[in-house]
C-alpha cells in the first residue's frame, strides 16, 4: 500500500503544479470543482486505461507519451500567456473573465496532457498485485488534493500579483511543460 501512495504522490507532483498555475489567475468554488473533477478524473482513469489497452501498445505510447503531456501544457501555457498579453483590460483594470467553455477547455487539455505518461503506470499497478478499484481511489483522492492544495496556493500567489495572474499562470504551466520534457516532474 505504501508504494501506492507513493507513486499517487508523484502522480500528483505535476498535477499540484498545474493547479498553483491555474489558480494564480484566480479562481472560484466552481473552478475548484472542475479541476479536482476534472485532474482526478484523469489520474484515475488514465493507469486503468493502460492496463486496458494492452502492454504492447500503451508501451509504445510510453516511451513518448512525457513529450506529447509537455506539448500539450506548454501549447496551453503559451495560449494563457498570448491572451493575458493580448486582452483588453476592462472598466476597472482587470482582464475580463474568461467564458466558462474555454475554461473547461483547457481544463480538460490540461487535465489529459498531465496524465498521458499515465498510461504506463497501469503496467506497474498490474505488477504489485494492488486490487484495481483500490488503486483508482488512492490516486483519484491523492490527485484531487493536491491539485486543490495547488490551486489554493496559486491563489494566494495571484492576489499578491493582481491582474498579471492569467500571465504568471501561463508561465507556470509552460515550465510545468518543460519539466515534463525533462523527466523533472
Amino acid at each position: 500500500m505504501l508504494a501506492l501512495v507513493l507513486v499517487a504522490v508523484s502522480l500528483g507532483l505535476s498535477n499540484f503544479a498545474a493547479a498553483v498555475g491555474i489558480g494564480v489567475s484566480g479562481i472560484d468554488g466552481r473552478t475548484r470543482l472542475r479541476v479536482g473533477v476534472i485532474f482526478g478524473l484523469f489520474e484515475t482513469g488514465m493507469p486503468l486505461l493502460g492496463l486496458l489497452l494492452g502492454r504492447s501498445l500503451a508501451t509504445t505510447f510510453g516511451h513518448d507519451a512525457h513529450w506529447v503531456g509537455a506539448a500539450l501544457l506548454i501549447a496551453t501555457g503559451l495560449y494563457a500567456v498570448v491572451q493575458a498579453l493580448r486582452g483588453p483590460a476592462g472598466p476597472d483594470g482587470q482582464a475580463p473573465a474568461a467564458q466558462p467553455g474555454q475554461r473547461t477547455g483547457r481544463l480538460l487539455v490540461t487535465g489529459a496532457a498531465l496524465s498521458v505518461d499515465n498510461l504506463a503506470v497501469g503496467f506497474a499497478l498490474g505488477t504489485f498485485h494492488i486490487n484495481l478499484a483500490v488503486a483508482a481511489v488512492v490516486i483519484g483522492a491523492v490527485s484531487v488534493t493536491m491539485s486543490l492544495i495547488g490551486l489554493e496556493l496559486g491563489s494566494r500567489i495571484g492576489a499578491k500579483t493582481g491582474e498579471r495572474g492569467e500571465l504568471l499562470g501561463g508561465l507556470v504551466l509552460i515550465g510545468v511543460g518543460v519539466a515534463v520534457a525533462s523527466g523533472i516532474v
